[in-house]
This record gives C-alpha cells, structure tokens and sequence, in this order.
C-alpha cells in the first residue's frame, strides 16, 4: 500500500503552494508532485528540513534534514543531506511545478520526513559546490520564502 503525504507551505510574501509526496513501498523512491506560486522567476532551493516548527516562521524549522551527517549537495550526490533536493524553477508566471523523484527520502522508519517541514528558498541552491563553508551547508540558498510541515495525506 502506497504512503502517501502532503505540505502546504505559506509564507510572508506571496510565494505558497501544495506539495505532494507518495511512496508506492518502503524501499520504493519518493514522487513529489505540486506547485509552488508567488516566486521570481528561476531557480529556487528546495529542502527538507529538520524540525516540524513554524512558530517563529521558517526560521523554527532548522538547518537541513541531515541524519547522516554529511555536507550539503545536490540531489544525484551520493554523499548528501537527506533534506538536499536541489532548485525547482519558476517561470515568468512566478509558478513552480514540482515533478521530482527521491531515492533517499522515505515516508516510514527512522529517517521519515513526515513531521519535518519543506522550504522553498529565495535564490538558487550552488548544490554544495559554491566554494565556502556556507556552500556546504545550505547552498548559499538564501532567505526561507514559504514553509511548512509535512503531514499524512489521507
């Protein structure tokens, strides 16, 4: 049987949207499907982050979801955090649409994403390869525009 959530994100600009996760078995890759609206035009840093709090806003939801301890990278990178899913690009619309499929993320166990919340960034993520210490860690990604936590769909 599938597993199934979902994540409204709203921010305090205009960027918000719904994503969508499935996972059609436990060792099976998770499909994100969704849309993102209210952003600039190009690509926008896109991560799971460790905590499911957004009492301070964004900030609340702490740096990536990262069990396995490793730098930040991009999302065909071996070595990653887990919550690293790379840019989504928005066109002139200021509208994202969301068409990803994850081998590291999982809807069940100990590294489950549910409960964590989903960051839409204000610039592009460098994928760990813009040449400072904040490169390895957030991907020079910029402000958290839209957030929220990720949930179990019915």
């Amino acid at each position: 049987m599938a597993l199934k959530a979902v994540c409204v994100l709203i921010g305090t600009g205009l960027a918000s949207g719904t994503v969508h996760f499935e996972q059609e078995s436990v060792s099976a890759p998770v499909k994100l499907t969704g849309q993102i609206s209210g952003l600039a035009a190009g690509d926008h840093g896109f991560h799971v982050h460790v905590f499911g709090d957004n009492t301070n806003g964004c900030v609340s939801a702490g740096p990536h979801f990262n069990p396995n301890n490793k730098t930040h990278a991009g999302p065909t990178d071996a070595d990653r955090h887990v919550g690293d899913l790379g840019n989504v690009r928005a066109g002139e619309d200021g509208i994202a649409h969301i068409n990803i499929t994850d081998h590291m993320l999982t809807l069940n166990g100990l590294q489950s994403i549910i409960g964590r919340t989903m960051v839409i960034h204000e610039k592009a993520d460098d994928l760990g390869k813009g040449g400072n210490e904040e490169s390895l860690k957030t991907g020079n990604a910029g402000a958290r525009l839209a957030c929220g936590v990720i949930g179990i769909a019915g």
